[in-house]
């Protein structure tokens, strides 16, 4: 074989990535008009620990953390707190589009598998956190449990 200035790349192999492609979409394409969502998996795990929690806008720009239950406030978040803003303003937009208030508070869920998951009974919407990436999971994940402690104040910025 002699060496030219363009790769060989064998047929078989080119046909094989093709199939792979072609077979990687048509899968995507039945997941969508089957209407299958990774909440649909979530449901085969039942929660194991829960917590009821509402949020609320604050005058000076903060979002305060409640227990739906106690009434006692668990957490003032101040900064950007862009994942929680975004998390939650996905859901009350859904609330919105339904006609729904803000009276029911969201569960916040740990599954028998471990997996932390923000749920809204007003609408039925889950949100897998953890799929958002291990650190942002994190901020959810110190409300699942009722602490023994007062109010904290979180200054962080990140997203």
């Amino acid at each position: 074989m002699a060496f030219t200035s363009t790769p060989y790349i064998p047929r078989p192999l080119l046909f094989g990535a093709m199939a792979m492609a072609v077979a990687s979409m048509a899968l995507v394409g039945f997941v969508r008009l089957a209407g299958i969502s990774p909440s649909v998996v979530l449901d085969d795990a039942p929660p194991t620990v829960w917590r009821h929690l509402h949020f609320a806008d604050r005058s000076d720009g903060g979002v305060e953390v409640t227990d739906a239950r106690s009434g006692r406030t668990i957490e003032v978040l101040q900064g950007e707190q862009g994942f929680v803003r975004g998390t939650l303003r996905g859901l009350a937009q859904e609330r919105l589009r339904r006609g729904l208030g803000a009276e029911q508070a969201f569960e916040l869920q740990v599954t028998a598998l471990g997996r932390l998951v923000l749920h809204d009974p007003a609408t039925g919407r889950r949100i897998d956190l953890e799929s958002f990436g291990r650190d942002n999971a994190l901020i959810f994940a110190r409300w699942a449990l009722p602490a023994g402690s007062g109010p904290r104040t979180s200054s962080s910025t990140t997203p």
